[in-house]
């Protein structure tokens, strides 16, 4: 090169040394010194006094400038050039850094030298150095100038005073497009020189030279090692400190004039996304995604190759039915179609892992209560390929009432975020917050990271053989609505509930009905319609909580009762849905058989399942009661205008399990009298006393003798002990039963006493917006209260809704001597008022329409007042408190 060159200034080294680059080609560099001047030195050992400052005015100057050099000479060997130079600005060097202080001139300066224009020179320069020390400038000013460097960050200490925080600081070295030796200022006593991170990005690597071998860049390592080196090396900038390598090297956000470097590198093509920083970066991790996005749709450098992800998949409304794991479930859509989905991202308690194992029954009980039978939001990030073990399977977001699930798994410490390898594009799109939640349950110590395996709710499993079951039936059968939480569905009526309270799992068969079979296996042949009733038990009753009604055990200890999911009969489901018929004996015996008989002959007439081709003349079973007066509103809407249907009523019977049954006063009851006066002389006569022929079924109509007054009433079979032959009768015309040898019956054949004759008088009721206690102490307080509030009584019932789905009727009862219509002096107020029921949590469609919020307010108030003076259930408190 020749002896005056213009170049670009790259680096300064020490107040009288640069590194300099061609302006054709900046991969050329060249070493310049300044002539005749020295400078404190800057060392890894150690700054001589004033290194730092020195070197500052030189850098401050000359960075990034182009300057104009003048080789005055070259040190033979080492072939350094020293000389002097200027700036565009006019700025001359040495003389400015000598006249601000920050220069010495060498006292062996133009020993040697012959030439008169170098002398004035070096005059000129002593000139500048004495009005320095007379100024007191730079070097010159006595004492101090002594900065301590840190090549290390230490201990703990350091992050802990300064994370989060930004500081100046200067780069002093890019080792890589990611990597860089930063000056931190953080004191006018001492600097911190450590290795740093950019936040956030990961470069390729540059080329470097190992043990002798030269390892080669990765593609666009070196260009992006040059991006870098032209925009910060050796420029001041705001290093934001978040956190630490594991290796120990600093991570922070590095940030010139124009913005973070991490965003440019991002948006050029030159860096991916580093996701191991994600959580030291929180919520500015964003801006580097979008930056990443924008360079991957432009296909630049990096993402030549990228892919784009399909963008015409659309979010997914869907229904819950099968947890399989804390991190896979099972949707169904609005067609039917079942679908496996993975959640994004996240993976629940390994099997293999011991850490985590503990925690695989608690997860995915938490992802139960979430979601089963819950309708979600799905979008799709992707699929993963069925691979040995696995199935293929769509990853998605699952979101339900626009809560995130797969975050709120790992927030609770049920399951830990997947590291994507760098070009996985299958992923949740809040990648960046899982892995910031999964941070803080590991702080705060939840789930799989608390260091300590749960509790493991043990199941002893009573169904296991007939003397366990027998165990357990005597406490099941004395509690009503038993919660529980169906396990596995075996059958369309059979099913595997654990019991938690009791810590008990069982096998619970459907009283009254029976449904086909399915096939054990796929390839097994089933009965007809079995697959389809297991799909519909799948469907409504796997997973879900329930309430179970336990009435007896079978041979094999199976406990038979009734499954309520959501407050409804999933045997009367499964028999209106054509999937069930209805075994009359065990249906009479558990006292459902009119709503099973009911759910039957509407599935026969809509010729559904096993009906399909159903034929009436072939039919033998003839109804006997006629269908309730119908509803002004189907049991699933709302009602419109409020219900004045009074009818005077007397209440008949109230069994030990709160049903009432009554009569309505008027002519039914008249015909009823007289019917009644012409039965007493038929069985008066001794003619008329022949027995029942023949052994009696559940369901027959007969006459039988009520024990307590010697009379004989209409009565119907419920069920049958055949080895004792003893009968279960129901009185039809009045509601209460008891037990009757079949000695002691008689067939009621005669035209003029038959159901179709005159209907059996005693009704069905319930009363509005009334739920009685399931603590049989309390549930008999509350029958024992409508014993004395109704016994004897001629009493007025408002019919607020008749439901002929369930062939029960809803009715607020009143005393007349107190008033028909006022709420306030109901009998359904005055049980809520003493504590001895609640209005329901959960409101069935008409209870809940306008018209009744009054009434409602007032029921609720009646329930407030119970429970602050703590009358009958509320005696120890809010029983509804979880």
């Amino acid at each position: 090169m020749a002896k005056n060159f213009i170049a670009n200034v790259k680096s300064v080294l020490s107040g009288d040394t640069l590194i300099l680059t061609s302006t054709n080609n900046p991969t050329l560099e060249r070493t310049f010194s300044l002539a005749y001047v020295s400078a404190p030195r800057l060392s890894k050992d150690g700054d001589e006094p004033f290194a730092f400052e020195s070197r500052e005015f030189l850098r401050n100057l000359a960075v990034g400038k182009p300057i104009k050099c003048n080789v005055l000479y070259t040190i033979p060997g080492s072939g350094r050039e020293y000389g002097v130079a200027s700036l565009q600005d006019g700025t001359e060097l040495p003389d400015a850094a000598i006249k601000a202080g920050w220069l010495k001139v060498r006292e062996d300066a133009g020993r040697k030298e012959d030439s008169e224009e170098l002398l004035e020179r070096l005059d000129k320069l002593r000139a500048l150095e004495t009005q320095a020390k007379n100024e007191g400038k730079g070097l010159h000013v006595g004492t101090g100038g002594i900065i301590e460097v840190q090549n290390d960050l230490g201990g703990p200490e350091f992050l802990n005073q300064w994370k989060g925080k930004t500081v100046d600081g200067i780069v002093e070295r890019v080792i890589t497009g990611d990597r860089l030796l930063v000056r931190l200022l953080l004191t006018e006593k001492k600097h911190w020189q450590v290795m740093t991170l950019i936040a956030g990005i990961r470069t390729p690597s540059t080329e470097r030279v190992t043990q002798g071998q030269t390892q080669p860049a990765e593609e666009y390592g070196n260009e992006a090692k040059a991006f870098v080196e032209t925009r910060l090396l050796q420029r001041a900038v705001k290093v934001k400190i978040v956190g630490a390598s594991p290796q120990g090297q600093l991570v922070a956000a590095i940030i010139h004039p124009r913005g973070n470097i991490a965003e440019f590198l991002l948006q050029d093509g030159f860096a991916r996304c580093n996701d191991f920083h994600s959580t030291f970066l929180g919520s500015d991790m964003a801006a580097l995604r979008a930056a990443e996005k924008k360079a991957q749709s432009s296909r630049l450098r990096l993402h030549k190759h990228h892919v784009a992800k399909s963008s015409d998949t659309k979010d997914l409304e869907v229904t819950v039915t099968k947890i399989i794991g804390a991190d896979t479930i099972i949707v169904r859509n609005k067609t039917g179609e079942e679908k496996r989905i993975g959640l994004s991202s996240i993976r629940g308690p390994r099997a293999g892992e011991p850490s985590e194992a503990p925690f695989r029954d608690e997860a995915k009980e938490f992802l139960r209560k979430k979601l089963i039978g819950k309708h979600v939001r799905v979008t799709v990030d992707g699929s993963k390929p069925a691979t040995e073990g696995f199935e293929a399977r769509d990853v998605a977001t699952v979101t339900q009432n626009g809560k995130n699930v797969g975050l709120q798994l790992v927030q609770e410490g049920y399951a830990t975020v997947i590291r994507h390898r760098k070009d996985d594009t299958d992923r949740a799109g809040n990648y960046d917050e899982l892995l910031a939640a999964q941070e803080t349950a590991k702080e705060e110590k939840k789930g799989i990271w608390s260091g300590k395996p749960p509790k493991v709710k043990q199941y002893v499993d009573m169904s296991e053989s007939v003397q366990k079951a027998k165990i357990q039936l005597s406490t099941l059968s004395r509690q009503r609505k038993v919660p529980g939480i169906v396990d596995f569905c075996k059958s369309g009526s059979r099913f595997t509930v654990l019991i938690p309270r009791e810590g008990a799992k069982l096998t619970l068969v459907l009283a009254g009905v029976r449904a086909p079979r399915s096939g054990r296996t796929p390839q097994e042949k089933g009965e007809p319609f079995g697959q389809e009733a297991l799909d519909l038990a799948n469907r409504r009753c796997n997973q879900r909580d329930c309430e179970i009604d336990v009435h007896d055990i079978d041979k094999v200890g199976g406990f038979i009762g009734d499954l309520y999911v959501n407050r409804e009969s999933f045997a009367k489901i499964l028999v209106e849905e054509g999937l069930a018929s209805v075994h009359e004996y065990s249906a009479e015996k558990s006292g459902n058989a009119a709503e099973l008989l009911a759910a039957q002959k509407r599935a026969k007439e809509a010729r559904k399942g096993l009906w399909h081709d159903w034929d009436p003349s072939q039919d033998a079973q003839e109804e006997a009661e006629e269908a309730p007066i119908e509803s002004a509103a189907d049991a699933s809407g709302t009602i419109d205008k409020k219900p004045t249907d009074y009818r005077e009523i007397v209440v008949t019977n109230i069994d030990n399990a709160g049903k009432i049954k009554v009569q309505q006063v008027g002519a039914s009851t008249v015909a009823l009298t007289s019917l009644m006066n012409e039965f007493k002389k038929f069985h008066i006569d001794p003619k008329n006393s022949a027995g029942i022929k023949g052994d009696p079924k559940a369901g027959d109509y007969v006459a039988a003798k009520f024990t307590q007054d010697g009379e004989w009433y209409r009565a119907r079979i419920r069920s049958n002990d055949r080895a004792a032959k003893v009968a279960e009768v129901v009185y039809v015309d009045y509601g209460n039963s008891e037990k009757q040898p079949w000695s002691k019956l008689r067939p009621l054949d005669q035209p003029q006493f038959s159901a179709q004759k005159l209907r059996p008088q005693a009704i069905d009721i319930q009363l509005s917006f009334v739920q009685l206690p399931t603590s049989p102490d309390y549930l008999a307080d509350a029958v024992n209260f409508l014993y004395d509030a109704t016994e004897g009584k001629e009493l007025v019932g408002s019919f607020d809704f008749v439901d002929s789905k369930e062939g029960v009727s809803h009715i607020t009862i009143f005393d007349p001597k107190n008033g028909t219509k006022d709420p306030n002096n109901s009998i359904n107020r005055a049980l809520i008022l003493n504590g001895h029921a609640m209005v329901p949590r959960k409101l069935k469609a008409w209870e809940r329409s306008k018209v009744f919020e009054p009434v409602l307010k007032s029921l609720r108030e009646a329930e407030s007042q119970a429970k602050a003076e703590r009358l009958g259930m509320w005696e120890y408190g809010d029983v509804t408190e979880d």
